[in-house]
């Protein structure tokens, strides 16, 4: 079967190859396969539910997740045209500013799963270990419609021009390029770094989409703010507003949420007995005496 699939795409006949790669993968009922289990212990596999709809996004990278969704989903009229869509995507930012919620975002708007690689399982100690289970696990990807992810990239795509590193290093710096190079375009793959210029000047040139995540401004925290009154059916006072405003300046998109979901947790406990502005603002107290005790320690 996969010869035919083969010889049907070398045919140009990419729709008659995809339908009949489906076909390969699923059981009799029509149902997924789950991952072999020489594979699973390379990939952590998750269905996300989250959409892009759920997420603060810059405009730029809402817009240009938007055109890849759109390719994705309307593949048949780029291949008529011997045009194949974008796959390849590279995050980078700073820590806890999305990059793992928009991989799973993405995952959630095509309805595919994600296959999370597991580091831990992927790194071996011996020669050659590392790249022959790529190899095992890029050859399981490319027979999947799926999101593949590695998150904090330059674990493995290390600048293989550092003398620091080893021979067997830029071995696997060049197997994942050809990996990743031969990956079909119904196989999205995902990568997010928090160190961008540690990254290998080639794995730059491999991705088509290359976003940049930053920390969130005014304007994001109060669309969380927004967000939160509407889902809690709440008013929070312009005073406390402000107060909240400032104590989460400078901090992440996760640690917004973080802080927001407390407030939400001690309301709901609450059952009524507490306005939402007493709560927040015995959040911005307990904050603030966290960022006193990071400060304290750091000196």
């Amino acid at each position: 079967m996969e010869a035919i699939v083969a010889e049907e795409r070398e045919r140009q006949h990419h729709v008659v190859a995809d339908r009949l790669q489906e076909f390969l993968h699923t059981n009799a009922r029509g149902v997924e396969t789950t991952v072999p289990p020489d594979v699973g212990s390379l990939v952590h596999e998750v269905h996300p539910r989250r959409l892009l709809a759920d997420l603060t996004l810059p405009t730029a990278v809402l817009g240009a997740c938007t055109e890849l969704l759109e390719e994705q989903r309307r593949v048949d009229v780029l291949r008529a045209h011997a045009l194949e869509p974008r796959h390849r995507v590279l995050l980078s930012g700073p820590p806890g500013n999305g990059k793992t919620s928009l991989a799973a975002a993405l995952a959630g708007e095509l309805a595919v799963p994600m296959l999370v690689v597991r580091y831990d399982a992927v790194i071996g100690s011996f020669l050659g270990e590392t790249a022959a289970r790529l190899a095992r696990m890029f050859d399981y990807v490319r027979t999947r419609r799926c999101v593949l992810f590695f998150d904090e990239f330059d674990t493995l795509g290390k600048e293989r021009g550092d003398e620091h590193e080893t021979r067997e290093v830029k071995r696997i710096v060049s197997s994942l390029l050809l990996n990743i190079d031969a990956l079909p375009s119904h196989a999205v793959v995902i990568t997010a770094t928090n160190h961008p210029e540690l990254l290998d000047r080639a794995v730059w040139r491999r991705f088509q989409l290359r976003l940049n995540l930053p920390p969130p401004v005014g304007r994001d925290i109060n669309r969380f703010l927004d967000a939160f009154e509407q889902q809690q059916g709440v008013t929070v006072g312009g005073p406390v507003k402000k107060s909240v405003r400032s104590v989460l300046a400078g901090h992440s998109f996760s640690e917004i949420e973080e802080f927001l979901l407390d407030a939400q947790r001690r309301l709901v406990l609450s059952g009524g007995a507490t306005t939402v502005d007493e709560i927040l603002k015995a959040r911005v107290k307990q904050w603030r005496l966290r960022g006193a005790t990071v400060t304290a320690d750091n000196q």
